[in-house]
């Protein structure tokens, strides 16, 4: 996903502080190919291994990882191995999903694959899924999280790729409720691996569970703001063209809650996409319907729902992580 940056740049640099070097150490192991190609993926090279300073992603998931140890009495440092998994795991999905996805730009650059071939991607890709399971292999009680947050997310996946072959209404039509399932697991297990294992590894195992939940909720709340800045988030902050998810007929929050309005604009916006959004005139046209009918609207609702519950959680179990609260707040309130 390529979302703005959180408000609370402050904490995350400080946990990135801590976490580059122990990502680099991890991936120094690999085969000096796919260390380059893994390098590139992460934005610490150009396509020809040339250092750079490059975008490598807000890091928010090591972040919680790491404030949700703090926030039990911990330090960031004990929950970096964690911090480092999820991270990994975060690269490798992201690595074969612009495969799957055919997306040819990742951060505003070549996606891996463009860049390299879908084979050395899907290797790179691999390599990454491996390293980030060696993490976690001799933790236990927090490498649990990480496999099911693994589970979660091919599950989700495949679940979204077989939304595209549903239609837009009538008999086996996509749901409100199969999509927030969907992205409970695509987007938000590994949210919840992060913080379930960064309470765990922090020293308060019997708080995993309650985070786990916390994070798939929190990644609810982040999709639908990603479903939002798919239609109308601006290029130069998404790194993908404007209504990008229109002119995919991709099937996101934001549609499938005008559509389920049942008013005129519904009815125009259904008919529209019966017919193929084909270019920039017909995806502006259904942009405005999508609005009209009430789809943005009922997608900010959403999210601020499933933002409060993930809130509510930290709030009643977490009181005094007030760093892990504002990094939560700002990765879905920024775009309103």
């Amino acid at each position: 996903m390529n979302l703005s940056q959180p408000r609370d740049g402050g904490v995350i640099a400080r946990c990135r502080r801590l976490l580059e070097p122990a990502l680099r150490e991890a991936v120094s192991v690999l085969h000096p190919g796919s260390a380059g190609m893994a390098a590139f993926a992460l934005g610490w090279s150009d396509v020809n291994g040339r250092e750079q300073n490059g975008d490598g992603g807000k890091k928010v998931r090591p972040a919680i990882a790491m404030l949700s140890a703090e926030a039990v009495g911990g330090s960031a440092q004990d929950a970096l191995p964690a911090a480092v998994a999820v991270e990994l795991v975060h690269a490798f999905s992201l690595a074969h999903d612009d495969i799957i996805d055919n997306d040819e730009l990742r951060r505003h650059r070549d996606a891996l694959w463009k860049a390299y071939g879908v084979g050395p991607a899907l290797l790179t890709g691999d390599a990454l899924l491996a390293l980030a399971v060696r993490q976690l292999a001799g933790r236990p009680e927090a490498m649990s999280y990480l496999s099911a947050a693994l589970i979660e997310l091919v599950q989700g996946q495949t679940a979204d790729m077989a939304f595209e072959n549903r239609p837009w209404h009538g008999p086996g039509e996509v749901t409100l409720d199969e999509y927030i399932e969907m992205a409970a697991g695509k987007t938000g297990g590994l949210l919840g691996a992060a913080a379930a294992a960064g309470v765990v590894l922090g020293g308060a195992p019997e708080l995993g569970d309650r985070m786990w939940a916390m994070g798939r909720d929190l990644g609810v709340a982040f999709q639908i703001v990603d479903d939002v800045l798919g239609i109308w988030g601006d290029p130069q902050v998404t790194g993908k063209p404007v209504h990008s998810d229109l002119l995919r007929e991709k099937k996101t929050i934001p549609v499938l809650a005008a559509l389920a309005a049942e008013d005129a604009a519904a009815r125009e916006l259904s008919a529209v996409l019966d017919s193929g959004v084909v270019d920039e005139e017909s995806a502006r046209h259904a942009a405005h319907l999508v609005e009209a009918a009430g789809g943005r609207e009922r997608a900010r609702k959403l999210a601020d729902h499933y933002l409060s519950s993930a809130l509510g959680v930290i709030d009643e179990y977490l009181p005094d992580a007030t760093d892990l609260r504002a990094l939560c707040d700002s990765m879905v309130d920024r775009v309103y």
